[in-house]
């Protein structure tokens, strides 16, 4: 299969560079598999498994959890763009990708073995960090990579769809393993990523999907190495206008999700832990809501051939939701703007993502793009919940103001779905 190498700019009414030969029902089911594993290993240690290890070898310190985890997201989100860079330049018989998913998932089990035998925090801090590095280089780099190298424009809806749902039950799949466990952090870490290395192997042993590269390497030095964790957007004026957008989407996701079991509570007039049972179901009814959208969104984006129109009404339905949420004081209105919201955040990853392949600058350094589209979501995680504790202060009302933030909430994911619709020319 030959790898289109033609930027997508926006002098380009439609990109179309990249793989024309269509992907088989075994790969995409590979790939699937691929994602899955990844996702229970990675979620089983970090829902349930990491939290009684730190209670085991220090006690009533709970704050660790909290320091590790936030470590562990900086070091990933640092991690992406670099790994994506390797991946891009190896020139292995094995392929390009196939070495980071395969080399990923040992080095992720090495560490989980690790946080399973750890006698102390320090060792348990480096067994975390390699957990985070092995998993992050097989699912956030392996896997995105390969949809990029090998899914053809006519297909990535779908498999932009499939690998959403696959990414969003991987978590459920992973903490329901993690609450099997009997408190023997050796069956709490390691069977979860011997599952992972399973799951992973199919898409690892069948070389045919991964075509090494054979281009020479430029050289590389640490000044171009950390040069290409950036990107400049006079010249990747697509790439750019999809950056903010799903930046701008992800502040507004980020707004309406790390607070609603405090708005839960004071809408219904009680206490967290009372709300506690309501929250769950509430949550496991979005990720229904999720998948349909996930599904629908890539299904739709390839038969109507159109993604930028979806990418904005996904935006909007996701606002819906939140003015519903904002408005409502009942349990009826609650569910129905969580699931609304649900609905769009679904449609909007899948179609985004098949936009962001639409429009990669260079389908040689995919690995690189991705990454750095990476940190679109994940920036918004750190920064979003200190600018909604200032939104929930507003108003005379001594109560937080949860309505203020749902509503700006809204009009983020309206305005990164906005963005992407108006500004972004190289994808349908």
């Amino acid at each position: 299969m030959t790898i289109g190498t033609g930027p997508a700019t926006a002098s380009v009414p439609v990109a179309v560079a990249g793989p024309r030969t269509p992907v088989g029902r075994g790969f995409v089911v590979k790939l699937l598999l691929a994602i899955v594993g990844t996702g229970i290993a990675y979620t089983a240690a970090m829902a349930y498994s990491l939290a009684l290890r730190i209670d085991q070898l220090a006690p009533g310190r709970e704050e660790y959890l909290g320091y590790l985890t936030g470590a562990g997201g900086a070091f990933s989100m640092l991690l992406q763009p670099l790994l994506g860079v390797y991946s891009d330049r190896t020139r292995l018989r094995f392929g390009r990708r196939r070495p980071f998913l395969a080399g990923g998932a040992l080095i992720g089990t090495t560490g989980l073995a690790v946080l399973a035998a750890a006698p102390d925090m320090t060792i348990l801090t480096i067994g975390w960090l390699l957990t985070v590095l092995g998993w992050s280089m097989a699912a956030q780099t392996a896997t995105s990579s390969l949809q990029a190298d090998l899914v053809p424009e006519e297909q990535r809806g779908r498999v932009a769809g499939l690998a959403g749902f696959a990414t969003l039950a991987a978590p459920a799949l992973g903490v329901g393993l993690a609450s099997l466990g009997t408190g023997d952090p050796v069956t709490l870490l390691l069977v979860p990523g011997l599952i992972g290395v399973l799951l992973v192997l199919p898409l690892v042993a069948t070389g045919s999907e991964d075509i090494p590269a054979t281009e020479p390497r430029e050289p590389l030095d640490l000044r171009r190495l950390f040069g290409k964790l950036l990107f400049d957007p006079r010249r990747e004026h697509d790439f750019s206008w999809n950056w903010l957008g799903r930046f701008l989407f992800y502040v507004g996701l980020t707004f309406n999700t790390t607070y609603t079991t405090y708005l839960f509570a004071q809408r219904l007039g009680t206490g967290v832990s009372e709300v506690a049972g309501l929250v769950t179901a509430v949550a496991g009814a979005g990720m229904v809501a999720t998948t349909i959208g996930a599904l629908g969104g890539g299904y739709l984006s390839d038969r109507l051939r159109r993604r930028r129109l979806l990418v904005l009404l996904a935006g909007i339905v996701f606002a819906l939701g939140a003015v519903v949420m904002a408005l409502s004081v009942g349990v009826a209105g609650l569910i129905a703007g969580a699931a609304l919201s649900n609905l769009g955040m679904g449609a909007f990853s899948a179609v985004d993502q098949a936009v962001l392949l639409d429009v990669l600058p260079d389908r040689k350094e995919a690995g690189r793009f991705i990454g750095i589209m990476n940190y679109a979501h994940q920036i918004p995680h750190g920064i979003a919940p200190l600018a909604a504790s200032v939104l929930l202060t507003l108003g005379p009302s001594g109560d937080k103001n949860y309505a203020a933030l749902y509503l700006a909430g809204g009009v983020f994911t309206v305005l990164g779905g906005a963005v992407i619709h108006l500004r972004v020319k190289g994808s349908r």
